[in-house]
């Protein structure tokens, strides 16, 4: 649906091998810095059991499910915002992602090199959000050099375009990511076109040994210190159990993790966390031919929802029907929410909410 979450982290802190459980993929996941150079993409399925409820309902010729792209940009190292590592494409591919996941090492694994001699999560963290934060200092500093010529000749508009990167550079400079900062609308209009690699909303994905655990664990403990600081979230997770998982059958899977006192795959935690990340909502349709989940940003109105299906969707809008998931659901499905009365008509001023389901009208 393009939105990209970026996975990024320090060599070998498991990003392939967690890129790779969740693309159902084989590139490269070796035990040595820099094996991925150019970026991975796959997109992994959004574990929604509403879903299947509408399914079993509506008895679809097909399912659906909503889907994230998820990416492996690369390990980047101390010195990347100076191209160290080969840096500066590795960061230039992290500007092109719509947020950003962060896989710190919380493990130690003979044969499997650290490119700091050890596994250090607070270092780690520090080195990686260090390197965004300089790069993110230089683009501004270069574009602040142009903003103030701009403004010497300019009018209003220029000044206070001046005026809000040179904001920015001073929050970066104290040391502080540009999602902190809440300039008015001018200004966020602004800090959009510097693509700024701090501005992005970031989660930590704690990457355990299959030994260690997600309880009394000191370093997911020290991850979680880390992102309070910056309130993100963290999503624990053992990418060598996940990529074991991938090669079992839904039944394999439900053993081994009942074996381990799991209840879900780490992975759809980590999906969920990524959809939740962005800011997503999930809408739906459910009819003989197709039970569908559908991905919009928060706020979309109906037109919007309907260009996700088909942009004639939306160039030709006339109306949404709408039912609420519970509704369906209770109701037996379209016709019975209909005779209950709980199916109505949206205009193109309606903001989707979270598990509508909706059927489109349009005319083009």
């Amino acid at each position: 649906m393009g939105f990209r979450c970026g996975i990024v982290g320090l060599p070998n802190a498991g990003k392939s091998t967690l890129f790779n459980a969740l693309a159902r993929s084989a590139v490269a996941a070796e035990s040595y810095p820099f094996c991925t150079i150019e970026p991975n993409v796959g997109a992994a399925p959004v574990p929604d059991p509403r879903l299947e409820a509408l399914a079993a309902i509506a008895r679809p010729a097909r399912v659906v499910p909503a889907s994230m792209t998820f990416v492996d940009v690369a390990g980047l190292v101390a010195g990347a915002s100076r191209g160290e590592g080969l840096g500066n494409r590795f960061l230039g591919h992290i500007r092109e992602m719509d947020a950003i996941a962060h896989v710190v090492r919380c493990f130690e694994a003979e044969g499997v090199a650290h490119v700091a001699g050890r596994a250090d999560p607070a270092a780690d963290v520090e080195t990686i959000d260090t390197e965004l934060l300089l790069a993110d200092i230089d683009t501004v500093e270069r574009a602040l050099a142009r903003a103030e010529k701009g403004a010497k000749a300019g009018g209003r508009e220029a000044r206070e375009r001046e005026s809000v990167i040179r904001d920015m550079a001073r929050h970066l400079g104290d040391g502080r990511p540009a999602r902190t900062l809440a300039p008015g609308a001018p200004g966020r209009a602004v800090l959009r076109e510097l693509c700024l690699l701090t501005a992005k909303p970031v989660m930590f994905v704690a990457n355990v040994g299959e030994e260690d655990g997600f309880g009394g664990n000191p370093r997911l403990e020290a991850v979680r210190a880390a992102a309070a600081a910056e309130d993100a979230r963290v999503v624990p997770i053992c990418a060598a159990i996940e990529a074991e998982l991938v090669d079992l059958d839904p039944e394999g899977q439900r053993e081994f993790l009942a074996d381990l006192g799991l209840e879900e795959p780490g992975l759809d935690r980590f999906v969920r966390a990524g959809y939740e990340l962005l800011g997503l909502r999930t809408f739906f349709t459910a009819d003989p031919k197709e039970a569908r989940a559908w991905t919009v940003r928060a706020g979309a109105a109906a037109p919007e929802g309907a260009g996700r299906i088909h942009s004639d969707f939306e160039r030709g809008f006339i109306r949404a029907e709408v039912v609420t998931y519970d509704d369906f659901v209770a109701n037996g499905g379209e016709q019975g929410a209909k005779e209950a009365g709980r199916w109505r008509l949206e205009g193109r001023d309606y903001v989707i909410e979270e598990g509508d389901v909706i059927r489109f009208r349009f005319n083009v």
